[in-house]
């Protein structure tokens, strides 16, 4: 990844140094000594915003993800024939932010990395009957605060739904989520990434947030091909997570990796979520089509679980390629779930 700065503000990097500085000196020993900073250093930071003077040539910070083959272009075609027979890429994105907290969404079960198989399951995680779930209020009040910061709208009554579906790693059979009425709705994410002819130019686009929703993590499955046999590990089986669901506003790989980027430095900002995509705690799914301008949109595929944003643009884009090709040979573009393999690229 290309870092390249172009800011002559020193109050925004103040900002950013005070924050960092604030998250990684302190430990916190419960879910209400983290609200109490998270609320703390959201506040310095509005606050330390609005003491700032913007020139008119204004600076941003950008952060290229040169992975790419294929280059976004923020021109519009000149000739309305070759826009008729040019296929461009349509892309949206579903992120599941873990929420840092203590204790999971339903349960008093703690929440610990590399922990042994098994240990931080509760009788409710377990899903044993005459369990009940006990919503864990940090867990609201990040999802609230990360709302806030996108531009959402919170809706003030919110509903949780059992979404049924058969899955070895989820004892309940069914997840709890919100789908119908979730916590919020309607926000914005604005980001910036280099682009153009020259891959020099500065682009802001926006991408619209449909909705943020609360919902249960599942357990991890770890199969074992020698021995023909698949292990459960219920650690992770009722975690909180964050789902925020993106409109299909993005045209390829290099715009979805710059909007998960700057929602991952929001949620590490805020401290709602540690947002380190190594140990899962920010997994992506990227819904992908392609069709010619003023045309309706094509079939989409799904790309599930991308734990890296450079693994990210890739995945997309090698999307779009393919979609491209089967429409130009006339064939029909499937409406299916695909994986990304990292290793063959």
């Amino acid at each position: 990844m290309d870092l390249v700065v172009l800011s002559d503000n020193p109050a925004l990097f103040q900002v950013e140094r005070r924050l960092k500085k604030n998250y990684s000196s302190h430990s916190y020993q419960t879910d209400w000594d983290m609200m109490a900073a998270s609320c703390i250093a959201a506040s310095e930071l509005l606050h330390n915003i609005k003491l700032i003077v913007y020139q008119k040539a204004s600076c941003v910070l950008i952060r290229r993800i040169s992975t790419s083959t294929l280059q976004c272009s923020s021109q519009p075609l000149v000739k309305a024939e070759s826009a008729l027979q040019q296929l461009v890429g349509v892309v949206g994105l579903e992120i599941h932010a873990q929420i840092r907290s203590s204790t999971k969404l339903f349960s008093g079960s703690s929440v610990r990395f590399l922990a042994p198989p098994n240990s931080l399951v509760s009788f409710f995680d377990a899903s044993l009957p005459g369990t009940l779930p006990v919503l864990n209020r940090r867990c609201v009040e990040a999802a609230v605060m990360t709302a806030l910061a996108l531009n959402c709208t919170i809706n003030k009554k919110s509903l949780f739904d059992r979404k049924h579906y058969f899955y070895a790693d989820l004892p309940a059979g069914y997840q709890i989520t919100q789908q119908r009425q979730p916590i919020a709705v309607d926000g914005l994410l604005t980001y910036s990434f280099l682009g153009g002819k020259k891959g020099n130019q500065v682009i802001r686009k926006n991408v619209h947030i449909k909705q943020i929703q609360l919902e249960q993590d599942s357990g991890k499955s770890l199969h074992d091909d020698a021995n023909s046999q698949t292990l459960i590990d219920l650690n992770r089986a009722g975690i909180g997570l964050m789902e925020l669901v993106m409109e299909p506003d993005m045209s390829c790989g290099e715009e979805a990796a710059a909007a998960v980027r700057e929602l991952q430095l929001i949620l590490q900002a805020l401290g709602t979520c540690q947002g380190n995509m190594s140990e899962g705690q920010l997994r992506v799914d990227a819904n992908v089509s392609v069709h010619r301008p003023g045309e309706p949109l094509g079939i989409r595929t799904e790309v599930k679980n991308i734990n890296s944003i450079r693994y990210l643009a890739r995945a997309i884009d090698f999307e779009i390629q393919r979609q491209t090709d089967v429409v130009q040979r006339g064939g029909i573009v499937q409406n299916e779930t695909r994986a990304y393999d990292s290793k063959s690229g």
